[in-house]
């Protein structure tokens, strides 16, 4: 799978994988940001040593409709997530083996241990309600129809 830069257009295949119990690492950005440019060709070679896992690109000012009140502190932003669980949720260095191992740690767990971390923290919790990427693409999707 190519990395998905993400649009209206592709929401739907985005939300399948999701919904399917896929996993999907997306890089939360903005465009103005340089930090982000200089990420991308990390943020590539990732997907490109994973590809079986559909890897996204979200601009969250151009996302602003489905990204909603998730607050972005710092960019660029990892947020990793397996069907329903928010796993991850971060910034992340500009560094490929940390990115790396932050993904491959995830994805290491079977799903009642990622169920069991993501309900192990207030932190996490707020993850699962502000950061699920699954949610807030059904709740677009459904409201245009």
């Amino acid at each position: 799978m190519s990395i998905l830069t993400m649009n209206n257009d592709n929401r739907p295949d985005l939300a399948r994988i999701l919904a399917d119990g896929g996993w999907v690492v997306a890089c939360l950005c903005a465009a103005w940001c340089r930090s982000c440019d200089e990420y991308k060709s990390t943020f590539a070679e990732l997907a490109k040593r994973h590809p079986k896992t559909q890897f996204a690109w979200i601009d969250i000012e151009d996302q602003a409709d489905l990204m909603g009140d998730l607050d972005v502190e710092n960019f660029p932003t990892l947020l990793i997530q397996r069907g329903d669980i928010v796993t991850y949720l971060a910034p992340v260095n500009m560094d490929l083996k940390q990115a790396e191992r932050i993904f491959m740690a995830q994805q290491e767990k079977n799903v009642d241990e990622l169920i069991v971390e993501a309900n192990s923290s207030s932190e996490r919790q707020d993850w699962q309600f502000n950061g699920n990427l699954l949610s807030k693409l059904q709740q677009a999707l459904n409201e245009n129809g």
